[in-house]
């Protein structure tokens, strides 16, 4: 896979052997088969001491894997909130887009976790609610996909339009009515009314 000491090291949070192999001239910048550096490793295994260090050692917020994915979105998919936290705090752009799905963070929390607190810093930071993907879902459809009902509601509450429609013409109403989703399709309604 193309893994480098330095990139198990910051993965394993060995952060005495982060420091010697960076001393000793371990490129920060270095990539493995999947064009994973070790900050991107650091962030989603939440060692904010070593995403700390990689930083001053010159490792970047935009650096991307293979699939555009940047450190953001890898912390966001660990969920650890003070990496994220940290992150936001040092400037890191929040609304960023992976090469594939052009997904955000806050999509990617929308799909995988579900983690309204993750969610919460991000929106907190300015991350776009009704950002769209490259088929036109936003992170509320994407959470009523996932059935991630907390998420629903705090998206809703925090500006996210339940009447956009991805390029299917589906909204999330639709999306929640197609899979069963009663508990989503309630909210969605009391959301309408207001």
């Amino acid at each position: 896979m193309g893994f480098t000491a330095l990139m198990v090291a910051a993965q394993k949070g060995f952060a005495s052997i982060v420091h010697t192999l960076v001393e000793h001239g371990a490129d920060v910048k270095m990539k493995n088969s999947t064009g994973k550096d070790s900050l991107m490793l650091a962030c989603f295994h939440g060692h904010l001491n070593i995403v700390k260090y990689l930083r001053e050692r010159g490792a970047s917020w935009t650096s991307q894997d293979r699939a555009g994915c940047t450190p953001l979105q890898w912390a966001a998919d660990g969920g650890h909130l003070p990496v994220i936290a940290h992150m936001i705090q040092d400037g890191c752009e929040v609304d960023t887009r992976d090469g594939i799905s052009h997904w955000t963070p806050l999509m990617r929390v929308s799909a995988i976790s579900g983690s309204v607190a993750v969610a919460s810093l991000l929106i907190r930071a300015g991350a776009d609610v009704n950002a769209r993907d490259k088929d036109g879902k936003t992170p509320l459809m994407v959470a009523v996909l996932n059935n991630h009902e907390k998420l629903v509601q705090l998206l809703l509450e925090n500006g996210a339009d339940h009447h956009v429609k991805n390029e299917f013409g589906s909204g999330a109403a639709e999306m929640a009515k197609a899979f069963g989703r009663q508990n989503i399709i309630s909210l969605l309604e009391r959301k309408a009314i207001h």
